[in-house]
């Protein structure tokens, strides 16, 4: 596994990563596994934990619902410097698409493209040399109707977050292919009811692509 002994892993993000993690932070602990949320991020803890119990890897959780990347710009210093991270995960871009289709009268709550890049190219930048590693996560919806409008759109969004990767020599993480995966057998509406937030099985997937892509699977 590529993450490294004593290593501190931080997950940013939206509501998928935020999962009802404890506030200010949450972290995965003996003694109430309810702080890291009930998501992928609590599903990645729980493997590697097991899996690799002698790396004592701490792991923390700081997404927050509702979150575009200028929300995690505006909060990147107290939840993400702050914290000094070895191990960075960041996954965000669903709110910057999905305001454009569910808000379409109130166009300032999505973030459009150029926008969305230049801040995540931006938050990278600054950031990515005082880690040790960077794990990029795309966004998705969980529709395999390649026309579907949200759909382009996100994989517009994805495919930013992929230019992105190589740049940083991030680990890149192709959630939108995962699910892909998984709906060439599982009708949407039981993974995810809105396409968007997943249940049990949706978030295994995540933390099942999460957990490849840095080898602990």
């Amino acid at each position: 596994m590529r993450i490294e002994a004593n290593s501190n892993l931080l997950f940013i993000g939206d509501s998928i990563t935020d999962c009802g993690r404890a506030r200010p932070v949450g972290e995965a602990n003996p003694w109430n596994w309810g702080e890291i949320g009930n998501g992928y991020v609590r599903d990645v803890a729980a493997t590697i934990g097991a899996a690799y119990p002698e790396r004592g890897i701490r792991i923390r959780n700081v997404g927050s619902s509702g979150n575009t990347v200028r929300d995690l710009a505006a909060r990147w210093k107290s939840d993400v410097t702050d914290l000094a991270p070895d191990w960075l995960s960041v996954m965000i871009g669903i709110n910057d698409v999905w305001r454009q289709f569910d808000s379409p009268l109130a166009p300032e709550r999505a973030v459009p493209l150029a926008e969305y890049s230049e801040t995540l190219w931006s938050l990278c930048h600054r950031t990515r040399p005082k880690l040790k590693g960077l794990v990029l996560i795309t966004p998705y919806v969980v529709d395999a109707n390649l026309h579907d409008p949200m759909r382009q759109r996100m994989d517009e969004y994805g495919a930013a977050v992929k230019e992105i990767a190589e740049e940083f020599e991030a680990v890149f993480v192709d959630s939108q292919a995962a699910f892909d995966l998984l709906l060439e057998h599982t009708h949407p509406a039981s993974i995810a009811w809105d396409r968007i937030h997943p249940g049990p099985v949706g978030h295994m997937t995540l933390a099942r692509a999460f957990l490849r892509s840095v080898g602990a699977l």
